[in-house]
């Protein structure tokens, strides 16, 4: 199983360098306060990762702060039933 995953990750390893040095123009991005001339394999991988990252970040914010109000919820839950009890 692990080779499999291994040449999956050589196979695309090697087609993003192909693809990068098939792709080496600069292509110029202007980001409002500042211009910026970059290679086009390397602005997507560039922009490939800060997408990822931001999603990444976005998913578990959004698990974080579902767990915390389920916890709180049940915390409360336990704190009614107990002084019921009582």
């Amino acid at each position: 199983m692990r080779l499999i995953v291994i040449l999956f990750l050589l196979l695309f390893a090697a087609a993003g360098i192909i693809f990068g040095a098939l792709n080496a123009d600069l292509v110029p991005f202007d980001f409002g306060f500042t211009r910026a001339s970059l290679p086009k394999g390397g602005a997507m991988l560039a922009f490939l990762l800060v997408g990822w990252v931001l999603g990444g970040l976005t998913a578990w914010l959004g698990t974080s702060f579902a767990h915390q109000r389920k916890r709180r919820r049940a915390l409360g839950d336990r704190k009614v039933a107990s002084a019921k009890a009582a």
